[in-house]
């Protein structure tokens, strides 16, 4: 039988108040006291690479930084954190190389159930959080749970990421949005498409958008196969014409520039017809 300590860290569903968390917890806090009260920069990132799981060459935290166990924190090399970052580590955090996370961030792993009686039991869970190399977040930057980011990416200050990004973006906002992508050299990239392909840069940035739209797919058609598996659990047909309709009309209000209205309307049509394939399909099973 798994321990509360490895469910914790595999994410599942365990209770907080058990003894070796609480003894790991309490462990904790003496080495955030330790390396809190360190002025001395060099033995504070001694501290903190004794106290991660791992870090590759020495991270630099200015103090006070906080966590819930310390041992679920995995940094690269040349990690940097302002003063007062806070990582709750119930489940792992990694960080690739050359991270910098500017004052008051917050990088979150816990969850709780959203049922009050489950909750009030002192069942809690977490989900882990990964960021590639190269990141850069600016002061008071939240990380919520289950959240990955690509290499390259850059979170303006405040936002509150909700949901997993790609390479190469800059986030800002609350929920975290694009709101710029990268060209890891504007200049040069932009003298050889002009020169060499007018349409590759705009071709560019569909390519980033196709990612995006990928994943958010993905995740929806995630959401249809819990609607196939009520359908079947409840006998109900595939096809609903009013729903269909009201998708549909809803997008067009949504649309900003008319223009697009038509098309962007048939995409989600088809949308909604592959979907009713894949239920049928699946009904079928």
């Amino acid at each position: 039988m798994r321990t509360e300590k490895e469910k914790m860290i595999a994410g599942e569903l365990y209770f907080s108040a058990d003894p070796e968390l609480i003894a790991d917890r309490k462990e904790a806090r003496i080495r955030m006291s330790q390396i809190n009260e360190e002025a001395d920069g060099r033995m504070r990132s001694v501290l903190l690479a004794e106290t991660f799981g791992a870090s590759d060459g020495k991270p630099y935290l200015e103090p006070n930084v906080r966590f819930d166990y310390g041992y679920n924190i995995f940094v690269g090399k040349n990690f940097y954190a302002n003063f007062d970052c806070t990582f709750l580590d119930v489940c792992p955090i990694e960080f690739g190389d050359n991270c910098m996370l500017g004052p008051g961030c917050q990088v979150l792993t816990p969850t709780h159930p959203l049922h009050p009686v489950k909750r009030n039991s002192g069942l809690e869970g977490g989900k882990p959080i990964k960021i590639g190399d190269n990141a850069w977040f600016g002061g008071n930057v939240t990380i919520l749970p289950g959240v990955t980011l690509g290499d390259n990416v850059v979170v303006a200050a405040g936002a509150v990421v909700t949901k997993s990004f790609g390479d190469n973006v800059v986030l800002g906002g609350n929920p975290a949005r694009i709101i710029k992508t990268i060209d890891l050299d504007d200049r040069q990239a932009d003298q050889s498409e002009a020169s060499a392909d007018p349409l590759a840069k705009p071709r560019k940035k569909i390519d980033e958008i196709d990612k995006e739209l990928t994943r958010l797919l993905e995740a929806r058609m995630t959401a249809v196969s819990d609607v196939v598996r009520i359908k079947k659990e409840q006998d109900i047909s595939v096809l609903d014409t009013s729903r269909e309709t009201a998708v549909i009309d809803g997008i067009r209000n949504q649309v900003q520039n008319k223009a697009y209205e038509d098309a962007i309307a048939t995409v989600f049509a088809d949308i909604m017809k592959r979907s009713r394939e894949f239920q049928a399909d699946q009904l079928k099973k």
